[in-house]
């Protein structure tokens, strides 16, 4: 089996006696980076629509998986059994229409939030990851404040709330202020994003290759650094023609 043989190559590598010195080097911590980039790279290949790619990615995420749960069952903490055994729970139990002897399922969501009832943090915010995009992290913060009924009634509250944001970022001038009310702002920003129904974090990546593209087009003129500002804005408003209507 495919699964057997990657854990048997993890394990080989963690020896502490045979292993490969950096494999036995590794920690959660030094790991977590990598599991989060690998991550990414699966949602890049996706969006690519690059196939081969993604299942060279899902791999490297499996991967991932396999070095934490190795490390766990070293430390005896739990076991890649017990990881999967846990996430054979959730589903079954998150899905009782299917599993279960109920007819209709009361939501996704609605299950969730019954099981953080039972957590010690009964929060309607616990279990939202810092290790988030700040962006995603944000717009989960707010969603699930909404669900209690802490929410603007439209995208009137939120984009008011831009523009106080705004006025309270200008009236600053030290900087540990400013840093705050810009992040006021990007908060609020997200706020209206949600009530837009935008993802914020996806609505930001079509904007950096948005830019990218453009910027690669202008930069591509000889002397390029070199031009004054006014001739780069030209550049600038050309590409923009030039590529109206294209998406990524």
């Amino acid at each position: 089996m495919t699964l057997e043989r990657l854990v048997a190559i993890m394990r080989r590598l963690r020896d502490p006696a045979t292993g490969c010195e950096w494999d036995r080097a590794q920690s959660f911590a030094t790991i977590a980076p990598y599991t989060i980039e690998e991550a990414y790279e699966v949602a890049d290949a996706i969006t690519r629509g690059d196939m081969d790619a993604l299942a060279d990615e899902l791999g490297d995420l499996q991967l991932q998986v396999v070095f934490h749960s190795i490390m766990a069952e070293e430390s005896g903490d739990f076991s890649l059994g017990d990881v999967f055994g846990r996430i054979c729970d959730k589903l079954e139990r998150r899905h009782p229409h299917i599993f279960g002897e109920v007819t209709h399922s009361p939501g996704w969501e609605e299950i969730k939030a019954a099981e953080r009832q039972k957590s010690p943090d009964g929060s309607a915010l616990a279990g939202v990851a810092l290790a988030l995009p700040a962006l995603e992290r944000a717009a989960k913060l707010q969603r699930r404040a909404a669900r209690t009924g802490f929410d603007w009634p439209d995208a009137s509250g939120p984009r008011a709330k831009i523009d106080e944001e705004l006025a309270e970022l200008d009236a600053e001038t030290e900087h540990p202020a400013v840093l705050e009310e810009f992040g006021d702002l990007l908060f609020a920003v997200v706020n209206l994003a949600r009530h837009l129904n935008i993802e914020p974090e996806a609505a930001l990546r079509e904007a950096n290759a948005k830019f990218e593209r453009r910027f690669r087009a202008i930069e591509a003129e000889p002397g390029f650094s070199a031009l004054p500002l006014e001739k780069k804005e030209r550049l600038w408003a050309a590409a923009k023609a030039s590529q109206a209507g294209v998406i990524d």
